[in-house]
């Protein structure tokens, strides 16, 4: 690939970016609204089976516009949603602040 192309691409992926921020805000929020309920001991299936799907698409989203550690970080949240345990659970408040922080730069 050229310079050019390279350029092009990583043009159309910031402004990708830039229209997908609002979901991505409301997405974190979702994870956050679930990582609470899980540390009151009130998580209902609803809401498992919401962050579960939000998680998941983080995750896939967040590795392809190349950012990587967020992507693992939202996947290990993924998979605590997948199988919860009341020791998994506890773990989520942790993550979905990690997550937005090494996301912060980028929001």
């Amino acid at each position: 690939m050229t310079d050019n192309a390279n350029d092009e691409i990583a043009d159309l992926l910031a402004n990708l970016w830039q229209r997908h921020l609002p979901t991505m805000y409301e997405r974190l929020a979702i994870l956050d609204r679930a990582a609470a309920a899980a540390s009151a001991n009130t998580l209902g299936e609803p809401a498992r089976e919401e962050a579960l799907s939000v998680a998941h698409k983080l995750s896939g989203n967040l590795g392809m516009f190349g950012y990587q550690q967020a992507g693992n970080i939202a996947s290990e949240i993924e998979q605590i949603f997948r199988a919860p345990t009341p020791r998994k659970l506890a773990r989520l408040t942790a993550l979905t602040a990690r997550l937005r922080k090494t996301l912060a730069p980028m929001l």
